[in-house]
């Protein structure tokens, strides 16, 4: 029995040694968590806190963003303030980023401090609360539904399957303007009008499998033109996307209702909605009877078995949107810089004789044609499509440029700003492709200017953005001589908070021989 007593206090003995020298290790480690933090902090403490740009009390900085072309007047005060300061919108603190450096810093090096969106109430209903590709957080979610998109519309395979469409677009978009010079020589032409409606062709073929000349909605109450049908799906949506609800800028006022914009919006939803649920039940009846099609619909129908209905039809409305939209400013911006600037037009019209000859322009050629390359790439600098990088914050405290950023803040990249910095472009304001000829620039390369991002959320789109612009502007510069309708060349306003074109380009054409 004492045998038994002795060893039953060494076990007590062993297991109170044991558990002081687990509490013990778990003391130490709580202690060195600690320190790490503290010193992170102190870390953080020591760094520069961001310049401020002066603003009046409660509304901070509101008034002089009034012009609603934020990212000048952000380009302007980077002169005085430098490239990263801090301005107050209501009740929120923004930290706004103008030099190409402190923006790759902020998508590459500091990304995972800075990944999510934060998002206006009219871009959180219009795009069902991060239900895209480019609006979503870096998540999951985000993850596979770049997945889908790279896998059947965007990637580089998928390009070459989709080839047809662009190639059958720049037929048509040749057929219609020698038709307009036969039918009305001398007079002005309406770029826009045309190559929007060939981009929206391009977007439905991708997403449903073909073009829709008419569709019957029933909740609309009759049928839509491909004309109306455009409005809904892509007009009317760009116009509410920079919707200003002044509650965006007062949280604590969330309460106080601003039914005209609420009403606005939803009425966009709505009649989105139900025309891309017209448009999806029509291509399932074409899957069931046994027809499949090379596009988004069959894909995401057949591969994206976790994602909701409501889902599925934001992910296609994503594809027709941002096809029609986006390359349509960068193209309609480049016809005006080479019509109003006969030089470059020569110059790239006989580029395009010494590479192609009588053959017309093909996306094999644009590995040998750098000066079109080159004003892709300049019209991108000068009038980018995105001019500022929907709003993220930091979700934890983090440093941009040397400068403290602390936890909350919310982070807008001027990419007009990075584009316009005279520290890295000479002349900035000027449109002259010829700045990247230079030999550091690869001929290749999609990511001469920030136009497209970097790092992880770059965007998805800029091999097909590449291959339709240059090659529509290729084939418009060989077979038209152009020159800008009397009084265009002062017309540069743009819409909104964007670079789209408030007016469309009106060109005089003369074929060429």
């Amino acid at each position: 029995m004492a045998t038994m007593a002795n060893i039953f206090q060494d076990l007590q003995a062993m297991s109170f040694t044991t558990t002081a020298a687990l509490g013990g290790l778990s003391l130490l480690f709580l202690f060195s968590i600690r320190q790490i933090i503290s010193s992170r902090k102190r870390g953080y403490s020591e760094l520069l806190h961001v310049p401020v740009v002066p603003g009046l009390p409660v509304i901070g900085n509101l008034l002089q963003l009034k012009e609603k072309k934020p990212y000048k007047t952000f380009t302007r005060w980077a002169e005085t303030y430098g490239p990263i300061y801090s301005i107050k919108t209501g009740a929120s603190t923004m930290v706004v980023l103008n030099s190409t450096e402190v923006a790759k810093e902020a998508m590459v090096t500091r990304y995972s401090s800075i990944s999510t969106r934060k998002l206006s109430s009219a871009l959180t209903t219009l795009t069902s609360n991060k239900c895209m590709v480019a609006t979503s957080d870096y998540n999951d979610f985000h993850k596979m539904i770049k997945r889908y998109i790279l896998t059947n519309v965007l990637g580089a395979n998928a390009q070459k399957r989709h080839r047809l469409h662009r190639d059958t677009m720049r037929e048509n978009i040749s057929n219609r303007l020698h038709a307009h010079v036969k039918d009305s020589p001398g007079q002005a032409v309406n770029f826009r009008r045309i190559f929007e409606s060939e981009l929206f062709g391009i977007s439905l073929k991708q997403a449903m499998g073909k073009d829709i000349e008419s569709l019957y909605v029933e909740e609309l109450g009759g049928t839509l033109s491909r004309e109306e049908l455009l409005k809904v799906l892509v007009l009317d949506i760009m116009e509410g996307a920079i919707e200003v609800d002044w509650r965006d800028f007062f949280p604590y006022l969330k309460w106080v209702p601003n039914k005209t914009i609420e009403n606005k919006i939803q009425r966009m939803c709505f009649r989105r909605k139900v025309v891309m649920d017209a448009l999806i039940k029509e291509q399932k009846k074409r899957i069931a009877s046994g027809e499949e099609l090379n596009c988004y619909i069959d894909y995401l129908l057949s591969e994206a078995k976790t994602l909701k209905e409501e889902q599925i039809s934001m992910l296609l409305w994503e594809t027709i949107i941002e096809t029609s939209d986006t390359t349509l400013v960068t193209t309609e911006w480049a016809m005006y810089e080479l019509a109003k600037s006969p030089k470059q037009q020569d110059r790239l019209y006989h580029e395009l004789q010494t590479v192609c000859g009588s053959d017309k322009v093909r996306e094999e050629h644009l590995s040998q044609l750098p000066y079109l390359l080159a004003v892709f790439h300049e019209t991108l600098r000068k009038h980018s499509p995105a001019p500022i990088v929907p709003l993220r914050y930091a979700h934890e405290d983090t440093q941009l440029g040397g400068y403290y950023i602390p936890a909350g803040t919310e982070i807008a990249i001027n990419i007009y700003g990075c584009n316009m910095d005279k520290k890295q472009w000479e002349s900035p304001e000027e449109w002259k492709p010829e700045r990247f000829l230079d030999e550091k620039y690869d001929t290749m390369d999609l990511y001469k200017t920030m136009a497209f991002g970097a790092g992880k959320r770059v965007c998805a789109g800029s091999l097909q953005a590449m291959l339709i612009a240059c090659t529509t502007i290729g084939r418009l510069v060989q077979e038209f001589e152009w020159r800008l309708k009397d009084g265009e060349e002062d017309d540069v306003d743009t819409v909104g908070l964007t670079t789209h074109k408030l007016h469309p380009m009106h060109a005089i054409l003369k074929p060429r021989n």
